[in-house]
């Protein structure tokens, strides 16, 4: 199971908007258990984010860095980590 540290849960509460119609979550606590419940995903650089949405079947081999990136369940932490949320 992933951890969800500080820097992922304030960025998380901050950005929730990027993927969500309204906010799922008010806290801390309530974005932990959104996150775990949806089985967010942390990764260390894009790469990971490529192969994470490999993995799951989804066809990204046409799309650039920048656009994975830009794709809005994925929310580039600030530290250089990536969350993936698929909502």
């Amino acid at each position: 199971m992933n951890e969800y540290d500080e820097i992922c849960l304030e960025y998380f509460l901050e950005h929730q908007l990027q993927l969500f119609d309204e906010k799922v979550a008010k806290n801390p606590e309530e974005a932990e258990e959104f996150l775990q419940d949806c089985m967010a995903v942390v990764c260390k650089n894009i790469r990971e984010v490529r192969g994470y949405f490999e993995e799951e079947g989804a066809d990204v081999a046409q799309m650039s860095d920048d656009d994975l990136e830009d794709a809005s369940e994925v929310f580039p932490l600030p530290d250089g980590r990536y969350l993936v949320v698929e909502g």
